[in-house]
């Protein structure tokens, strides 16, 4: 969707417009970027989801609050954001602000769920963890400290980084190693 979708969408600039734009009620690139996340959403459950019933016979709880707290972290994302698309054009309406709830949301519980899987994963999944929390840190600080030329880049990291974990977490359930990788 974040490739194809600027190309129904004239004047979008990746650099310094966030992705929230191209799905954006009354943006020109809003069904074409629905189609493309039709699946995107439900997928991105149904493998956290998957992975929170898989270790939810961990002995070690701060892996199984981990996990569930991000797990809670993709469903919030992807009801909320369907509820609530962005309204593109217009700065403050109900519809904005409770978009903004859902990122507040979803910021708050990946970073509360990247730190506990930090502290309770073995190595690798650490390194994923410890990625992906630096990667959602840069975001905000990026688009907080640097000018706005460059907002849609930094506003990407924090994007991409539950997005990227939730596939290395969906990659280690399918073979089979979702048991091999708490501290013991």
């Amino acid at each position: 969707m974040v490739v194809l979708s600027p190309l129904a969408y004239p004047g979008y600039n990746w650099l310094t417009m966030a992705v929230s734009e191209l799905s954006a009620a009354g943006a020109p690139s809003e069904v074409v970027a629905n189609q493309l996340n039709a699946l995107f959403g439900p997928c991105s459950v149904v493998c956290s989801t998957l992975v929170f019933i898989a270790s939810r016979n961990s002995s070690v709880k701060t892996f199984r609050a981990g996990i569930t707290l991000f797990t809670l972290m993709e469903w919030i994302c992807t009801a909320g954001y369907e509820m609530f698309p962005w309204v593109s054009g217009v700065d403050i309406c109900f519809q904005n602000i409770m978009h903004l709830v859902v990122t507040a949301a979803v910021v708050i519980l990946s970073l509360l769920s990247l730190i506990l899987l930090a502290i309770s994963a073995e190595k690798i999944l650490r390194a994923w963890a410890i990625a992906a929390l630096i990667a959602m840190v840069l975001g905000p600080i990026g688009t907080a400290l640097l000018p706005p030329s460059v907002f849609g880049l930094f506003e990407r990291f924090s994007t991409f980084s539950a997005v990227v974990f939730n596939a290395v977490l969906g990659i280690y359930l399918y073979k089979g190693k979702l048991d091999k990788v708490v501290l013991k």
